[in-house]
């Protein structure tokens, strides 16, 4: 699979230490580019597709691209973490949409 950061969306969330999306990969593959400020994938091919970029960043400004081969281009899959719930947005290649709740237990 592997992840999509939109520039657009991305502040590289100043005044923190860390960024999120940066402090959570398990893999270190995501860096503050220098030259923009926003986050950036390291190594595309070296993603493990854990989401965990995906569900922490704060803006929603990273999503997961599905392969072609699974589900034509263009499609995506992204939650979005509330209090309660987790929900997936699934976009195919034509661009409808389904979406998947999943309750979340309370600790």
């Amino acid at each position: 699979m592997g992840i999509r950061i939109d520039k657009g969306k991305c502040t590289g969330c100043p005044g923190r230490d860390e960024p999120p999306c940066v402090k959570y990969c398990p893999g270190n593959l995501i860096v503050i580019a220098p030259e923009t400020k926003k986050a950036r994938i390291r190594g595309q091919r070296d993603c493990w597709d854990c989401m965990v970029c995906v569900k922490s960043c704060p803006f929603g400004a990273i999503e997961t691209r599905l392969p072609f081969q699974l589900a034509g281009f263009g499609a995506s899959l992204k939650p979005e973490v509330a209090k309660d719930k987790i929900v997936w947005k699934l976009k195919d290649a034509d661009g409808n949409t389904e979406i998947f709740e999943v309750l979340t237990k309370k600790v």
